[in-house]
């Protein structure tokens, strides 16, 4: 999941150009397929052991339009890119005739990405649902279609958020939390690695292209939007029974703004409670998992909690 493109006085969400060039011949060198929306909705129905990688970008900034899409319609490297529809043609921002350009090319597709990119998951389901009805008018009225492709912003939702997205026709809903997308994931709240200047480097980005999915039945608490009442969660996963060395699972939180090694424990073999020892203080708390496999991959699972009331 990439943003910006260049603007080096954001690096929270920038990547440098040359950099975004080496992670993209990286992905070449390595014989990985970049998929179209078109082979996703089809690749996330089967189980599929071939890796493959669907690049998305947030926001649709201009920098994306003036320093990115050039080398990605070189290549015609396939992307969705959401765009948050109040701000086109914004200073910073793409406009409707650029958006208009790309989405002419059949490798490149428009996802939606809210009208107001607002801390939604704050407000009531009306506000919300209302907000979302306002960028599907807007698309269909600039683009002529409507997207099955829904990006949250903020990487935020709660479970009337969810079924909000999919009353209104969206098939799949991405959020912020890393990991890697296989048919077990839910198809509204799939995750995705952010790459930024900080997480964007070589080697880093060699060890996110060693990752593969972490199969799982369930986590709960279902409901990722907490409150005082909740805080910290009482998280459990419940993992498919034919996981191999399980028990070498580790995983990190960022309790009390300090990332930590979590304490584990196993309530059976396939179910793994999460021990945090503090409350989630900041906007988001995030839980990270991994097991190591014998070939050198990495299982890898993030999870989100909104923090209500931040």
């Amino acid at each position: 999941m990439y943003h910006r493109f260049e603007e080096n006085k954001y690096p929270s969400t920038n990547i440098r150009i040359d950099d975004f060039k080496k992670q993209l011949n990286l992905i070449k060198e390595s014989k990985i397929k970049f998929i179209s929306y078109k082979d996703f909705e089809n690749y996330i129905k089967i189980k599929n052991l071939e890796r493959k990688v669907l690049l998305t970008i947030d926001d649709g900034f201009s920098s994306f339009y003036e320093n990115a899409w050039p080398i990605l319609k070189k290549d015609k490297i396939p992307f969705i890119i959401f765009i948050n529809t109040e701000t086109v043609g914004a200073r910073g921002y793409m406009n409707w005739d650029q958006i208009k350009e790309i989405s002419k090319f059949d490798f490149v597709h428009i996802g939606n990405h809210s009208h107001s990119h607002g801390y939604l998951v704050d407000k009531s389901d009306e506000e919300i649902e209302r907000d979302l009805i306002t960028a599907k008018e807007i698309m269909n009225e600039k683009l002529n279609y409507n997207t099955k492709f829904f990006a949250y912003p903020f990487g935020e939702y709660k479970n009337s958020y969810k079924k909000i997205v999919q009353s209104l026709g969206f098939s799949f809903a991405f959020g912020q939390h890393s990991g890697v997308i296989d048919q077990t994931k839910n198809k509204f709240e799939l995750p995705r690695f952010p790459i930024n200047e900080k997480y964007g480097k070589t080697e880093r980005f060699k060890n996110l292209m060693k990752t593969i999915p972490f199969p799982y039945k369930k986590i709960t608490p279902e409901e990722r939007y907490i409150d005082d009442n909740n805080n910290p969660p009482d998280v459990k996963i419940l993992f498919f029974e034919n996981l191999e060395n399980l028990k070498n699972i580790s995983c990190y939180s960022n309790e009390e703004d300090k990332w930590r090694k979590s304490k584990l424990h196993f309530t059976k073999s396939n179910e793994l409670k999460i021990i945090l020892e503090g409350k989630f203080i900041t906007e988001r708390g995030r839980i990270n998992c991994s097991l190591r496999e014998q070939n050198g991959f990495w299982r890898w699972l993030g999870i989100q909690f909104v923090v209500a009331d931040r």
